[in-house]
């Protein structure tokens, strides 16, 4: 996820994609909080959440997805999702800085603080562990994403992005079938793609990965075939498809996740600047 809500210029695969409702069900534990979270039921995703790390000490993907929550809480209250932000250039680069709220910033780094430590002690007896391998992904691509968008540290948060897409790329290797991983990866390389070619060439030399026609096709699988992070990269879509004069396939993506979460007023009020 790292980065994601920098660059959100993702081109979007054409036809229809699968209903949502088909990945995330409504009784797993860890899935209805995420549907609580894209609903921006933030009191009740924590509950879930919570009560699934204490019911499993053991699995460290409870606290990582809590420092989820508590990020889409902020992005909420900051209002940083907003469509038009990322499809103007200028006002994104004019953008103000957010003021954070240190109670959540202080919430948000234990939650990734726990799970990693759980995630590096399960590493260390088992390097290949698929659940361990991608909190890592998840939790470095969470600390890019406030970096970016709460404190304005893009370049800090560049670091970040890069080990989530080295540690989504060992994932991946893995598990090609983990298409939640494939968000990290495509990030990194649509994003870096998007430079012009010296500064592509100086971003090689420090190894980051600058394919943005690879980047697509990654971004794309999570988009199509993701579990917890498909609706955010649907999200994502629907934004490029706005900043590619799409209007009708942006509005057909909006019109799903608003009826899929039905509580999220982002979603709304974004179909209304499409009226």
């Amino acid at each position: 996820m790292g980065f994601a809500t920098i660059h959100l210029f993702f081109a979007l695969a054409q036809g229809v994609l699968s209903p949502i409702s088909a990945n995330l069900g409504p009784t797993a534990p860890l899935d209805r909080g995420y549907r609580q979270m894209y609903n921006l039921q933030f009191t009740e995703a924590h509950a879930t959440f919570q009560a699934y790390a204490k019911e499993h000490p053991e699995d460290p993907f409870g606290s990582t997805s809590d420092g989820a929550a508590y990020l889409f809480d902020e992005f909420n209250r900051l209002g940083v999702l907003q469509t038009e932000l990322f499809t103007d250039d200028d006002k994104f680069k004019g953008r103000g800085t957010p003021l954070p709220d240190p109670k959540v910033r202080e919430e948000f780094d234990g939650a990734i603080a726990r799970s990693q430590r759980q995630a590096d002690a399960i590493l260390q007896r088992s390097p290949n562990d698929r659940n361990a391998l991608f909190v890592t992904v998840l939790n470095l691509g969470l600390e890019s994403d406030y970096l970016a968008m709460v404190e304005k540290r893009d370049l800090a948060a560049l670091a970040y992005t890069k080990r989530a897409g080295l540690a989504a790329e060992k994932l991946l290797a893995i598990d090609p079938a983990c298409y939640d991983a494939y968000l990290a990866v495509g990030v990194e390389n649509y994003m870096l793609g998007l430079n012009p070619a010296p500064v592509r060439w100086l971003l090689r030399l420090y190894g980051a990965e600058t394919d943005k026609d690879s980047g697509i096709q990654k971004l794309q699988l999570t988009a199509a075939k993701g579990h917890y992070l498909l609706p955010f990269a649907r999200l994502l879509l629907a934004v490029a498809a706005l900043r590619d004069k799409d209007r009708n396939q942006a509005r057909e993506l909006l019109q799903n996740l608003a009826q899929e979460f039905p509580n999220n007023q982002l979603y709304r009020r974004e179909l209304l600047r499409l009226q």
